[in-house]
């Protein structure tokens, strides 16, 4: 059976976007015992949201890049209420920039956010888990796991990444009954776009239309706030996506979560691999301007 009674479900970044709504979802189910997490900063959102602490729900800062506080909320949890039985690793952050545009730096704290820090927790929860031999991951993904975009490496990188190891965990912990997922949205009807980062050097090519590689920037910071404003999947159904997986029995490892993320699945499996790099190059918008 499916994630249920009494567990404990541990969600990192849920303030905001897909991981607020995720938590609206669980806060009205009184089967779950609730751990929410976000940046120091950013917990007043919760109040503002009308999620308050409770007899089943802890609210705590974390910032899943340091240590510390990884190590203090598991520990916290592991001795209020047991461990974590559920882990929804959604906190995550996005890099714009060519390949060119990054440094070592810029790649480390992309990496540090999407695929260190969930993997650290999932180090962390683990043991309990085995001990039950009973348990749930469940790692956040992205189409840009699936395929990379232009001016978007990096955070392809860190997906890539996360994408790979949650396979090889999905096969060495299986003999424990605990079963690994990754959600897959696609573009989210949101705001988020515009939180994206720039490189110090991206962002003075986006900037300045003389520079290389500014077409590349500016058509496609454009076309991914149309494809994010005109989308028709809200956050919240990726949340249900999310809550249907830790329901199931038996869930997949991959769960693509909006229409999109099905279609290049789709692709990639149909396509020989030459024919479906040059459909997506032949859509970029105005591609034949670039360079």
């Amino acid at each position: 059976m499916g994630a249920g009674a009494g567990e404990t479900v541990l969600v990192t970044g849920a303030s905001t976007g897909l991981g607020l709504a995720l938590a609206r979802l669980l806060v009205r189910d009184p089967r779950y015992r609730l751990v929410l997490t976000a940046r120091e900063g950013s917990l007043a959102r919760f109040a503002a949201a009308g999620i308050f602490e409770g007899e089943r729900v802890m609210l705590r800062a974390l910032d899943v890049t340091v240590a510390r506080e990884r190590e203090l909320v598991v520990a916290e949890v592991n001795e209020r209420w047991g461990g974590v039985e559920v882990l929804v690793n959604n906190a995550g952050v996005a890099y714009r920039a060519v390949v060119e545009h990054f440094q070592e730096a810029d790649a480390e704290a992309q990496m540090a956010i999407n695929f260190h820090g969930p993997m650290e927790l999932i180090r962390l929860v683990l043991p309990h888990m085995r001990e039950r031999r009973r348990g749930r991951i469940i790692n956040v993904s992205s189409v840009g796991g699936m395929m990379a975009m232009p001016t978007m490496a990096l955070y392809s990188a860190s997906k890539f990444a996360l994408e790979g190891a949650t396979e090889s965990l999905w096969y060495e912990v299986r003999p424990w009954n605990i079963f690994v997922s990754l959600v897959q949205p696609g573009f989210i009807q949101s705001a988020s776009f515009l939180n994206t980062r720039f490189t110090d050097l991206s962002g003075r090519a986006a900037a300045e239309p003389a520079a290389a590689y500014h077409a590349e920037y500016a058509e496609m910071s454009e076309l991914i706030g149309r494809l994010m404003t005109r989308t028709g999947a809200r956050p919240e159904r990726v949340a249900a996506a999310i809550l249907r997986t830790m329901q199931q029995r038996h869930p997949p490892l991959r769960v693509p979560a909006t229409w999109d993320a099905h279609v290049f699945a789709w692709l990639r499996r149909m396509l020989p691999r030459s024919w479906y790099h040059w459909v997506l190059y032949r859509s970029l918008p105005h591609v034949r301007t670039w360079g």
